[in-house]
């Protein structure tokens, strides 16, 4: 047990005599830098941000700024503290316009957007904002190395975008709201006019006008029943192929039916 008790004192006092912590204490900001640098390129980028942290306010100006405010930022995204990475790689890309990291740094810092943007079913403002901050990067630099992965993320931030105007679209199918669901799917099928989706929303949305159809009251039953026959070509026309198709022609057979019913009234 003694021999253990040893053990842990000799780690501790190796500790508080490492080069890190006596970086940590020393009131040297150029020994704080070079041991933050050493801690970085071993990959110890949290013992790298404690040390960053505190020369931050006292570099700024200084010849090295720009490597430390670079080496930090680098450190925060890589611990993927993606708030915070981001203002650091805005604030150098302002800081540091001529930097031959300025490229970098734009892209990284629109890239920390990304990584915020939450799965679909979620409130997208961080989406919305990773798309303008990519947006801005592809314009000014269209000949980019990163212009592949920019494009890329921004091509998966939209396809989010869609997915999540589609799934409300259908939500207020499956909660009965049938005439807002009508209005979502047109507003859908307009802003995203290649969507993946197109044959499925032209299926609820033909859903959507038959079920208000056949729960309509009489005087404007046979109205709302020619709006869903339309629903019904427009799907057709689409895909006559239509794995939905079945469930469209059964849809179809009440509707003309009704109509004849009307045909026979009139």
């Amino acid at each position: 047990m003694k021999n253990i008790y040893i053990v842990f004192a000799f780690i501790a006092l190796f500790s508080a005599c490492s080069p890190y912590q006596k970086a940590l204490k020393s009131e040297d900001i150029s020994v704080k830098f070079t041991e933050a640098s050493n801690q970085y390129e071993a990959g110890k980028y949290n013992k790298a941000i404690r040390l960053f942290e505190q020369i931050a306010p006292a570099y700024k100006g200084k010849p090295s700024a720009e490597k430390m405010f670079y080496l930090y930022a680098q450190s925060l995204y890589k611990t993927k503290q993606y708030y915070t990475a981001a203002y650091q790689f805005e604030s150098f890309a302002a800081s540091y316009p001529k930097s031959e990291k300025m490229e970098e740094a734009s892209f990284l810092g629109a890239k920390c957007f990304s990584k915020l943007s939450p799965v679909y079913s979620l409130d997208q403002v961080d989406t919305y904002k990773a798309i303008e901050k990519l947006q801005s990067f592809i314009d000014r630099y269209p000949n980019s190395t990163f212009m592949d992965e920019a494009n890329l993320i921004a091509k998966e931030l939209r396809e989010k975008l869609e997915k999540k105007a589609f799934e409300i679209a259908k939500q207020f199918n499956t909660i009965s709201d049938y005439k807002s669901s009508m209005v979502a799917f047109d507003n859908f099928i307009i802003n995203y006019p290649g969507t993946r989706y197109k044959e499925q929303a032209l299926f609820y949305k033909l859903d959507s006008a038959y079920q208000l159809a056949i729960n309509s009251v009489p005087a404007k039953m046979e109205e709302r029943m020619l709006e869903a026959k339309a629903m019904y070509n427009n799907l057709i026309k689409f895909n006559n192929s239509s794995e939905y198709k079945d469930k469209a022609d059964l849809m179809l057979a009440r509707i003309d039916n009704d109509l004849k019913q009307f045909s026979k009234i009139n």
